[in-house]
């Protein structure tokens, strides 16, 4: 009996273990799954974002183009005129040759100043279609920021705009730096944190410079995506190594080695760092912004 009760004890313990198993494997598959699909869900997100960046950039690049066509319609139609008046003069000039060549004198003069006004209007025609051609798209400003701003909330992004200090006219060149900055950064969030992170974007205006600094709170967005406190440490995985590695380790990808080497051009610093249990935090400081205008530490001597 003894021994009958031991198989039976074995058995249930041989299938208990099989089911242990299967259920381990079974969660096993579907976590990879789920892993798959979450990475698969980033990635449609950011080259959702990236398609909607550039879909902006093209609309704006179609209206510049749009303006400069129209222009060189106006200028087209202006010099068509001045050609009718060439040849109206031409004819009458001709005509009056043998019989009043004090009137022939008064049209070669009209049909060398009409001429001249003509050759302009093509010159610029011309200097037109070169500027299409080597820009075929325009640089944002930093009042474009406010489109990147809403690219970026309809991928999913939860972004706070904040600004103090007033504001000085920048150069062409230091603006686009810093809202190319603005533009990996946030990428970089969306792309990390997912869809619900908060970015805090802010502009702290000083008399001479500029700091923008971007938080985000990727770490807490992907705990409240998952039904998870936010707050609890535990749950998004902080400890004591999480502050030593912060505080060591610098986040140094092509992303930040760009986005470096863009602030750098116009006597800037950037930083960044991970918020263990946070997110991740961009600084850029530019302490003479207003008189740096990118030809600082710049050899203009021919080479």
């Amino acid at each position: 009996m003894e021994i009958w009760l031991a198989e039976q004890w074995m058995l249930a313990l041989t299938v208990l273990a099989g089911v242990v198993a299967a259920l381990l494997l079974l969660l096993i598959i579907v976590l990879v799954a789920w892993l798959r699909a979450r990475a698969r869900a980033r990635r449609i997100a950011f080259d959702r974002t990236a398609a909607e960046r550039q879909r902006i950039e093209l609309e704006l690049a179609a209206a510049e183009q749009n303006g400069r066509l129209r222009i060189i319609r106006e200028l087209h139609e202006v010099a068509a005129h001045a050609l009718s008046v060439i040849i109206s003069q031409a004819d009458g000039a001709r005509y009056a040759a043998t019989a009043d060549p004090s009137a022939a004198a008064r049209s070669a003069g009209v049909i060398a100043e009409s001429a001249r006004s003509t050759l302009a209007d093509l010159r610029r025609v011309m200097g037109l279609v070169r500027e299409g051609e080597a820009s075929t798209s325009p640089q944002p400003r930093l009042k474009s920021t406010r489109e990147l701003f809403a690219v970026m909330r309809d991928s999913g992004l939860e972004v706070v705009f904040e600004e103090s200090g007033e504001p000085f006219e920048l150069k062409q060149g230091a603006e686009l730096a810093i809202y190319r900055i603005l533009q990996e950064s946030l990428a970089n969030t969306l792309s990390y944190g997912g869809p619900g992170t908060e970015a805090r974007v802010s502009f702290t205006w000083s008399n001479d410079g500029l700091h923008v600094k971007v938080d985000d709170d990727g770490l807490r967005a992907s705990a409240r995506r998952e039904g998870l406190d936010p707050n609890d440490a535990s749950v998004v995985g902080y400890t004591i190594d999480d502050d030593l590695k912060a505080l060591t380790d610098e986040p140094n990808g092509r992303g930040i080695r760009e986005m470096r080497s863009r602030a750098e051009l116009y006597g800037g610093l950037l930083t960044a760092t991970t918020v263990p249990g946070v997110g991740f935090s961009l600084s850029v400081v530019f302490p003479a912004l207003r008189f740096h205008n990118g030809v600082h530490g710049v050899n203009l001597e021919r080479s």
